[in-house]
């Protein structure tokens, strides 16, 4: 499989997703896609997934270009549960917020509305079938509390609809 020219080139290691190219630099100026560091754009597994899924990404693996098969299953091997992590990060960025990784905040992403400095929302992706750990709910909801951000918990069902439940903290 050849190179695309209009598609991002990004490397593939085992842990590490990083292009250099002139379309990834340009996306990132527009979308703020991907984190700048020095003269590349490194991606998280979510971010490549859905530049895969947009056809805007092509993977390289040892000098290999990947099908998207192969780059997903590739990706899939990183992250579990990136698949429904992309529903809600393709969703939050169809209506037009910014999704940046939420590791730092013990969250799978930290959304912002263009032109903010914080973000307003720690997202944690879930399923109706996975059950709730309260004790890891309520550290999670200290953390988001005291970074002056509310949770936002993204309810995935089975056939990839979404429910948002945005929960923040009350002083009656």
């Amino acid at each position: 499989m050849a190179l695309s020219s209009n598609m991002i080139s990004a490397i593939l290691t085992q842990n590490f997703i990083s292009s250099n190219s002139m379309e990834a630099l340009s996306l990132h100026a527009k979308k703020n896609m991907g984190e700048r560091v020095d003269h590349s754009i490194n991606y998280n597994s979510v971010e490549a997934l859905f530049l895969l899924k947009s056809k805007k990404m092509q993977l390289v693996n040892n000098g290999k270009v990947l099908t998207i098969e192969q780059s997903i299953s590739k990706i899939r091997k990183q992250d579990k549960k990136v698949e429904q992590k992309c529903i809600v990060y393709s969703d939050l960025h169809k209506k037009g917020y910014i999704v940046k990784e939420g590791l730092k905040f013990g969250g799978d992403f930290r959304v912002y509305k263009e032109n903010e400095k914080h973000a307003r929302w720690i997202v944690y992706v879930t399923s109706d079938k996975e059950k709730v750990d309260w004790r890891d709910f309520t550290a999670k909801s200290r953390v988001a509390h005291s970074s002056n951000k509310k949770i936002l918990l993204a309810l995935v069902d089975s056939e990839g609809d979404i429910n948002y439940y945005e929960i923040s903290w009350i002083k009656p």
